[in-house]
């Protein structure tokens, strides 16, 4: 099984840290490769960057179906770009959002989505109703951090993750906790450690998830939404 996972940011950095954590995990007959555009913006922090990156990853994906990979995990807690991935791939694409949503849903009655900065608490709101979970979701408080920050300085990243969480369950009944950013990737068992509740790291579950779509046989069907988008001229 060769699974593709493109950190949509262009921050070598992120994309090793995502490196390191995720072999510690995947299944050992998994081969994983992680990558990062050349281009783009640095940390995805607003819908420009979104869309900035969601660009400049469109040849990565094509290069996973070229190289005929199982399937791609896109790493950012935004999903940029992850419905035309799906249109232009033959292969699964899996959105760390996406899937950890989903799967947050199922583990408890109501999930907070920790996010760095309290300008995303709209997207995040949005995001829930988007995957059809807003009936799920308690809140998403701010660490009042940017993703390099987190990603740089883990343990006042889990600081305020823990303070932040710990208000979730206990003011908004949260019984789920999700880490809403790839740059937190392996901070999530020391969280649950100290908190005693569910913690989600989304880069750990959407590889997961990837795993047993390829175990399963299955991808996005082509009959409608996800379906090749029609040829043209790109000038």
């Amino acid at each position: 099984m060769r699974i593709f996972v493109i950190n949509p940011n262009s921050s070598v950095s992120i994309t090793d840290h995502l490196r390191e954590t995720l072999n510690k995990i995947k299944r050992s007959d998994c081969e994983l490769t992680v990558v990062c555009p050349d281009h783009g913006p640095v940390s995805i922090e607003s819908a420009y960057d979104e869309t900035l990156a969601a660009y400049h990853m469109m040849p990565l994906v094509k290069k996973a179906n070229d190289e005929k990979y199982d399937a791609i995990v896109i790493a950012c807690f935004s999903d940029p770009g992850l419905d035309s991935a799906k249109e232009i791939s033959q292969i699964p694409v899996i959105g760390i959002e996406e899937s950890t949503l989903h799967v947050a849903a199922m583990l408890g009655h109501k999930f907070s989505v920790m996010t760095g900065m309290s300008r995303r608490i709209p997207t995040r709101e949005w995001h829930a109703v988007l995957r059809g979970v807003q009936g799920s979701y308690a809140s998403s408080p701010a660490l009042n951090m940017s993703v390099i920050e987190m990603d740089q300085d883990p343990v006042k990243a889990k600081t305020r993750i823990i303070a932040a969480a710990r208000k979730a369950v206990e003011e908004d009944r949260a019984e789920v906790i999700v880490l809403g950013c790839a740059g937190l990737a392996g901070y999530s068992k020391d969280i649950e450690d100290e908190l005693g509740v569910v913690v989600l790291d989304p880069s750990a579950v959407a590889l997961k998830v990837a795993e047993a779509i390829v175990d399963l046989g299955l991808r996005h069907s082509k009959a409608g939404r996800f379906s090749y988008p029609p040829k043209k001229e790109i000038k």
